[in-house]
């Protein structure tokens, strides 16, 4: 049998799937979703549970909540398929809309790219074209299978303690070659570049780089 470890008390009798969600730390909220904290079998887990809206007709909102998960399942396998380090799947329960995958152990990119900001000196510069560098053959090896992430940011990137880029948070992946949908990926990471680290306009060039030296 599947045990979840308490790591807090919590009151979850009204939140659908409540058996899998007892004992677990809720992270964070979004508009979709929320994420849990558990233990898996004796592995760090994160439970993403996409939640009833009240306002939906029950059909829809089962359906609409039912397609996203398996769209999201869908893009996490293919997304390791094509070689991309992306978080392993652990379990899924289509009936309650929830994804049990494995919580990467690291700091966001967000952070590490923070912490180099405030050092000087050769060897944190290399670490930071080192980083772009990473974050670049990622996109690349994803957009070469017809992905798109659809929400790259430097907090969706999780660098592992030996230095391994995982790309996280396929919520919003979906299927396409077209260049202009491959393009706006790439833009809504330059914003995202430039409302949080301001001052890193060259290293978004050194992410652009290495993304085109390994397009297809």
């Amino acid at each position: 049998n599947i045990s979840f470890h308490r790591t807090m008390e919590s009151k979850l009798g009204d939140i659908e799937g409540a058996e899998w969600l007892e004992g677990a730390e809720l992270l964070r909220q979004g508009a979709e979703a929320r994420i849990y904290r558990i233990d898996f079998m004796g592995n760090p887990a994160l439970v993403k549970h996409r939640f009833t809206k009240k306002y939906r007709h029950p059909e829809l909102d089962q359906k609409l909540r039912y397609r996203r998960t398996l769209a999201e399942v869908r893009a996490i396998v293919k997304a390791r398929k094509l070689g991309l380090e992306a978080p392993a799947l652990f379990h899924v329960d289509f009936q309650k809309c929830m994804i049990v995958m494995e919580h990467v152990q690291g700091r966001t990119a967000r952070d590490v790219l923070f912490d180099i900001e405030q050092q000087k000196g050769e060897q944190h510069e290399q670490a930071a074209v080192a980083l772009m560098q990473q974050i670049g053959k990622s996109i690349a090896l994803l957009h070469n299978g017809g992905m798109v992430h659809g929400d790259l940011t430097t907090s969706n990137f999780v660098v592992r303690d030996d230095n391994e880029l995982v790309m996280i948070d396929f919520g919003l992946c979906f299927t396409s070659r077209d260049s202009e949908d491959l393009a706006v990926d790439l833009y809504v990471l330059e914003r995202a570049f430039i409302s949080t680290h301001p001052s890193s306009e060259m290293l978004f060039k050194k992410v652009l780089n290495t993304y085109h030296g390994n397009s297809n």
